[in-house]
């Protein structure tokens, strides 16, 4: 019987992993090395050997750029169950010599988390299996693990109370990993600022494999991975945040105007009063090149998306006397509570109950996505003259997001991210396709790219700043080996400004050989380049 066993047991491992798989048993045999038993091992370890591999590769691959045939696969992939085992996966990469990607909900939107250059051995840290949300409505506090989504984070809130909530993002399957770190926002920003305004202690595990808390890690390091990126540090299990209250009745809106409802016009006024209206209103534009009203006219439509901390009638008062020129009916706004509200701005349909957040699936398309600042408003003509751009170009479209309100109110050296008071808004570019092939990719990134240095004029300058959390590579790349703090720089300085030498310093403090790295993760400083 015994020897029955033995057989089957055999059969069982050889149909998972190939008799002859280096890398598996390397990494196994370390990770029994450093408290982590082979069994366990086996439940959290996959190379391409094992049939689940690609299953859990692709299932939070949101980009399909990095989905294809020719995109470069990780050796293994690891995907811890609990926290202790996190150090243990940094000590055994580091000790084989390989490349660590962490993955947290893979919404970045250049793939760093999951994607390395053609030729590197690399290995993703996958925290799916990391998502306990603890929240504590007396404290008004929440320890969120990094592998947890928004749309849980939100569930989980609204289970304790009605009147708590999070200023995060509007995409409920972004992960909270990458999303805190890298200084995330949503639709109240312009009353409570981002997420990293609201992070007060972490989980952090460094590349000596320690789990550190704020205490222990330091005031230094805790500003950087509020809004510097963490993945250039370490590895962010958990963050404990402050929640934030809401009303009982938010409210919200969304309307359409064409050039016969003179859109520009609108557009110039809403660029007066962005970062100025009420604090409780937060009121995003997207503009896409459509067919218009007019059969076979391409013209640009405007959308303008409001979120609204207060009820309708308080709306349209706000509405009325600052921005008149919208024309915004009673009709067009919806009163709701806030998790309904955050279900609406996620595309469900009316109606949809809260349970929904709880999906961590969505559906992907092909997409690239830059960004950028505007500081001054633009000018009817200029308008009418990007109008005509993005007319002629076709695909790109943009989401214009307003700034001022608590934005303005905190220092620019407050936490990492920098674009605080003088943004009136930023831009989001986008442009999304569902065509295979290395052609039609070509076609719409050159057109995005096309628009991108359209706008150099009308845009901030010095540096041309962008948001982290937007990752685009076409602003810069460090070489792996090389780790340039010049080649840095030139990104660097864009998305952090004057914080980046702070961040170059306290990158050379905590992680000297530079183990935590991307190709757009901070640099060491010069001198301890190898």
């Amino acid at each position: 019987m015994f020897l029955l066993l033995l057989i089957l047991f055999s059969a069982t491992s050889c149909s998972t992993y190939a008799a002859n798989d280096t890398n598996y048993d390397n990494f196994v045999n370390c990770l029994s090395e450093n408290g982590i038993s082979k069994i366990q091992a086996s439940q959290i370890v996959y190379t391409p050997n094992n049939s689940k591999f690609t299953s859990v590769l692709n299932t939070y691959v949101k980009n399909l750029r990095f989905n294809t045939s020719t995109t470069p696969k990780p050796a293994i992939i690891v995907t811890p169950l609990v926290e202790s085992h996190v150090p243990a996966i940094v000590l055994c990469t580091k000790k084989l010599g390989l490349l660590l990607k962490i993955r947290s909900g893979g919404h970045d939107y250049e793939g760093l988390s999951y994607v390395a250059e053609d030729g590197l051995k690399f290995i993703i840290l996958d925290l799916f299996n990391l998502r306990t949300i603890d929240v504590d409505i007396e404290d008004e506090t929440a320890w969120v693990q990094s592998g947890a989504m928004l749309g849980e984070l939100y569930y989980r809130i609204w289970e304790k109370s009605r009147v708590h909530g999070f200023p995060g993002g509007v995409c409920p399957t972004v992960g909270v990993g990458g999303h805190f770190s890298g200084g995330g926002y949503g639709n109240m920003l312009r009353r409570h600022g981002l997420t990293v305004d609201h992070i007060v202690d972490a989980r952090f595990v460094d590349v000596q494999g320690r789990i550190l808390d704020r205490k222990s890690m330091g005031e230094d390091l805790f500003w950087a991975i509020r809004g510097g990126g963490g993945a250039s540090f370490g590895v962010v299990l958990a963050y404990k945040i402050n929640l934030v209250r809401v009303p009982e009745v938010t409210t919200i809106f969304r309307v359409e105007r064409f050039p016969e409802d003179n859109s520009t016009d609108v557009l110039y006024s809403w660029q007066q009063i962005a970062d100025k209206i009420d604090h409780d209103l937060f009121m995003r534009v997207l503009l896409q090149p459509v067919t218009g009203k007019v059969k076979g006219v391409k013209v640009v439509r405007l959308t303008f998306i409001g979120m609204f901390l207060g009820d309708g009638n308080r709306l349209m008062s706000v509405m009325d006397s600052e921005f008149p020129e919208l024309k915004l009916k009673k009709s067009d706004v919806r009163e709701m509570s806030w998790i309904d509200s955050v279900l609406y701005w996620a595309n469900f349909a009316n109606n949809t109950a809260p349970e929904a957040l709880l999906s961590r699936f969505s559906s992907v398309n092909f997409l690239k996505r830059k960004s950028d600042y505007v500081q001054t408003p633009i000018s009817k003509d200029g308008l009418e003259r990007i109008f005509k751009k993005m007319v002629e170009l076709g695909k790109p479209g943009f989401a214009w997001n307003p700034y001022g309100g608590r934005m303005s109110e905190i220092s620019s050296t407050e936490t990492p991210f920098p674009h605080r008071a003088g943004n009136i808004f930023k831009m989001q570019y986008s442009v999304n396709w569902n065509e295979e092939g290395s052609a039609a990719e070509t076609d719409y990134i050159d057109q995005g790219r096309k628009l991108f240095s359209y706008m150099t004029p009308f845009v901030s300058k010095n540096p041309r700043s962008a948001y982290l959390n937007y990752r685009d590579i076409d602003i810069g790349t460090t070489d792996y080996g090389k780790n340039s703090y010049d080649e840095g720089k030139v990104f660097g300085v864009k998305y952090f400004n004057n914080n980046f030498d702070r961040l170059v310093q306290i990158k050379t403090k905590v992680d000297p050989g530079n183990f935590f790295r991307n190709e757009q993760s901070i640099p060491t400083l010069p001198f301890l380049e190898k």
